[in-house]
């Protein structure tokens, strides 16, 4: 089994405003950690090699990010051992303070990739019933 990830954020501006130039213009390099990092097996892209176009929500400012790791432990590494790290201690620069859940993770079959219509309906659920085995948060990870 592989765990798959869907995280969403609200810009506090457009992407294309000033504030967020530094956020755009550390996409690819971000993006490019997570490529090289060990566990990791495909993200979401759209153009630019990133997934800023894709909306898969009513608001424009909101954009998604989904990937899949090959554990938990190689997700965490990334997130928080490597240069990212670094922009997630910034993103109330960029971003509003999401109230409900804005991440959900779930375990998947060896190759399979997720839709962004199925991350949706795991970010729902984990909002509506909490942490299940169907989707759940760092705070409460369900094994294999």
């Amino acid at each position: 089994m592989q765990l798959a990830q869907v995280n969403i954020a609200q810009a506090k501006y457009s992407l294309d405003a000033p504030e967020m130039k530094e956020f755009i213009d550390n996409l690819a390099p971000i993006n490019a950690i997570a490529d090289a990092s060990a566990g990791f097996v495909w993200r979401l892209v759209g153009e630019d090699n990133n997934a800023t176009d894709i909306q898969a929500f009513g608001d424009p400012n909101i954009i998604v990010n989904m990937s899949v790791w090959s554990s938990m432990e190689t997700l965490k590494d990334f997130m928080f051992k490597t240069h990212h790290r670094d922009f997630l201690r910034s993103k109330q620069d960029w971003f509003h303070n999401i109230k409900e859940a804005n991440y959900a993770l779930w375990w998947i079959e060896d190759g399979t990739i997720p839709s962004i219509d199925d991350a949706i309906v795991r970010l729902e659920h984990l909002r509506s019933y909490g942490d299940s085995p169907y989707a759940f948060s760092f705070k409460a990870p369900f094994s294999i």
